[in-house]
């Protein structure tokens, strides 16, 4: 009996000795080594050998993610029990600010309304600096430091103790995804070319209102944001300082010649029934309605996929309708570049060990294999890839939008994702929209995106105070010029008295900073 018990604990003995030398045992009951995984970047798997839980806040409508299929395969490769923390974009600020006062933070907060709260809270303890973990980070390593285009953030956006916080993202966005767009086959059918500059469009839709008396050209959705969404084409930025690529100096747009000459440009056009009178209040439906009639409107601007959606809305009612991709309507003739970096995620400041785990789960899903994971699955479960090289989903009968991938596998989670696989259905264009894409391909047609400064703390109340009410003032002046009921001169006064030309040298102060 006692040979045999020697004997066992001899065996045992070896087996320890091996289980050491092969490394620490694994013992997260979610790890599953049989799932397949792609390229991590250099990140090692699984994240966590032992059992741990993380939370992470994310936003969607979709209340059943957590038994998803995207959710078991994350924690299958990882090892790590993520549990979702879902809320909804509408009540999203209540909600986090709730738990935040009340020391119940999610151990990943996946979407924060602004930089500005991060980093406030940051310095008040709540979030651990993903530059304490950057050798253990290789994919967010390689995006951001190692790649001298992307190293700005760390001044951009660091913390008055000089460490950043937010974990970013980076290339997840189409290359353009709002424009104009117009109805070719009305101007097809009268001859009228699409435009390339203000005059031309000016004539364009004068001569529809011929054509069509009972019509209105342009019509708008947005409301008082048509400001924003025309300016770029004017090489400007509505309702806030931008950055003259020519001159070097920031200047603010709404007391801006440029800016003048825009609203000079959308007044004549209101005032011959050009554009929409109600365009300051028009409903999406109403403007659907309009933007699929046969002959009620023909120009607009917003998401490129309504090119795809409206078509279809009205095969059956307009036979040949055909809304395709158009020039901006300015005349630098620019759209404005498409940010390509993906908003900050932070992690929970607590046990080392478990901030360390938190981070590298970003940092998956910031790799090849974790952006695959999160924008297509995984090969032969969830997709297979067609002759021209892009995603072809399994169980869908056309390319599903994100919102259908969402529902039916828990991919492109709000709050989750940090890169989007160009193979994804995302970037999967009809021919219309792929027109949109290959115009921003020549660097004459892009309007530079403004450098994001770093403003000290002191700097940014200022600044927040001075947009504040210059913005809400801005509007209101542009909708009443656009109606003859102001005047330019006396609005810039009143800018000035608010806080423009201040607001316009704490930028540039800035700038000058970060240059040095």
């Amino acid at each position: 009996m006692k040979k045999t018990l020697c004997l066992l604990m001899a065996i045992m003995m070896v087996a320890s000795l091996l289980a050491g030398c092969a490394g620490e045992e694994i013992t997260s009951e979610v790890y599953d080594p049989d799932i397949k995984v792609g390229d991590t970047g250099g990140l090692k798997l699984p994240l966590t050998k032992e059992p741990m839980t993380l939370t992470w806040q994310v936003v969607s409508t979709e209340t059943e993610i957590n038994d998803s299929w995207f959710m078991e395969k994350l924690r299958g490769i990882t090892g790590v029990d993520v549990q979702l923390n879902i809320m909804q974009s509408s009540t999203i600020n209540e909600k986090l600010s709730a738990l935040i006062a009340g020391g119940n933070i999610p151990d990943i907060i996946g979407e924060f309304p602004t930089e500005e709260q991060g980093i406030d809270l940051a310095m008040q303890g709540a979030f651990a600096s993903v530059e304490d973990y950057m050798d253990k980070l290789p994919n967010f390593k390689k995006t951001f430091v190692e790649n001298e285009d992307n190293n700005w953030i760390f001044d951009a956006y660091k913390a008055p103790d000089g460490k950043l916080y937010g974990y970013y993202g980076y290339d997840w966005n189409r290359d353009v995804n709002h424009t104009f767009m117009y109805r070719k086959d009305i101007f097809d059918k009268h001859g009228i070319k699409m435009w390339n500059n203000p005059d031309e469009f000016y004539q364009a839709l004068k001569k529809l209102k011929e054509l069509y008396p009972a019509s209105t050209p342009y019509v708008s959705k947005v409301t008082d944001q048509i400001f924003a969404k025309w300016a770029p084409g004017w090489g400007i930025a509505a309702h806030t300082p931008y950055y003259d690529e020519e001159e070097k100096v920031w200047k603010y747009t709404d007391t801006d010649p440029k800016y003048k000459e825009m609203l000079d440009f959308m007044k004549k056009l209101y005032s011959e029934g050009l554009i929409d009178p109600e365009f300051l209040t028009a409903t999406q439906q109403a403007w659907t309605q309009r933007m699929t009639q046969a002959d009620k409107a023909f120009v607009t601007f917003d998401w490129i996929d309504r090119m795809t959606m409206f078509k279809e809305q009205s095969a059956e009612t307009v036979p040949g309708y055909d809304l395709r991709f158009a020039n901006p309507v300015g005349p630098n003739q620019t759209y404005a570049e498409a940010n390509q970096l993906c908003w900050a995620r932070y992690v929970k400041k607590q046990d080392p060990k478990r901030e360390e785990v938190a981070f590298k789960l970003l940092d998956f899903c910031l790799s090849p294999a974790g952006k695959e994971l999160m924008t297509m699955g995984i090969e032969g479960e969830t997709y297979e890839i067609d002759e021209n090289g892009m995603a072809k989903y399994i169980g869908f009968d056309k390319t599903p939008a994100m919102n259908d991938l969402v529902e039916k596998y828990g991919m492109f989670t709000e709050g989750m994702y940090l890169s989007f696989d160009r193979r994804s259905c995302y970037f999967n264009f009809a021919p219309q929209l792929k027109e949109a894409q290959e115009y921003m391909k020549d660097e004459k047609n892009v309007d530079p995106m403004d450098p994001v400064l770093s403003f000290t703390t002191e700097e940014t109340e200022k600044k927040n105070e001075y947009l504040l009410n210059l913005q809400k003032a801005g509007k209101e002046f542009a909708v009443k010029y656009i109606l003859g009921d102001a005047s330019w001169d006396e609005w810039v006064k009143k800018a000035n008295s608010l806080g423009a030309e201040d607001l316009t040298k704490l930028y540039n102060d800035a700038h000058s900073r970060m240059g040095k």
